[in-house]
């Protein structure tokens, strides 16, 4: 196996990680909590698990040049969701989807193939894309569990690595 592909896996296993941990996060949620808001100007908690769990399907549609239209309905496609299991499905399905895609890429096309999103100027590399995705996740399963912490729920760090 290449340098290359063994970093694809490598980022891959991380971002399994990000949604695993977060499946386990969001299954923790009550009905009554969807509305929660830490500040006006933050999302509630519904809106962050829809944005998360639609991150594997939407930034694959920006990586793949879909119009803005397009990742926009990508985008919405899982707001009709509020069942904790179901959007962990969802959020699974998602990163399937993904998955499959990143490793039927060749090392040439990781390295090189360069697309560039509805609201860039230039492209980036395939493995720029996947670097962005494994960030984009991380940061929202760390607000995820940063509301669920301010709403009294019982977690500690060790679930994030689990």
């Amino acid at each position: 196996m290449s340098g290359v592909i063994a970093i694809r896996d490598q980022l891959l296993d991380e971002l399994e990680l990000a949604v695993r941990t977060s499946e386990a996060l969001i299954t923790r949620i009550q009905p009554e909590q969807w509305d929660y808001r830490p500040a006006e100007n933050m999302r509630t908690l519904l809106q962050l698990v829809h944005h998360l769990v639609s991150i594997p399907a939407s930034d694959l549609a920006i990586m793949q040049e879909k119009t803005q239209e397009e990742v926009q309905k990508v985008e919405t496609a899982v707001s009709g969701l509020t069942d904790p299991e179901q959007l962990a499905a969802r959020f699974r399905l998602h990163y399937e989807t993904l998955h499959a895609c990143m490793i039927s890429l060749s090392e040439v096309e990781l390295l090189h193939k360069s697309t560039k999103a509805f609201y860039l100027e230039h492209g980036m590399v395939q493995s720029k894309w996947l670097i962005e995705i494994v960030t984009h996740t991380f940061h929202h399963r760390s607000q995820l569990y940063n509301y669920l912490k301010q709403l009294g729920h019982d977690l500690n760090f060790l679930m994030l690595y689990g």
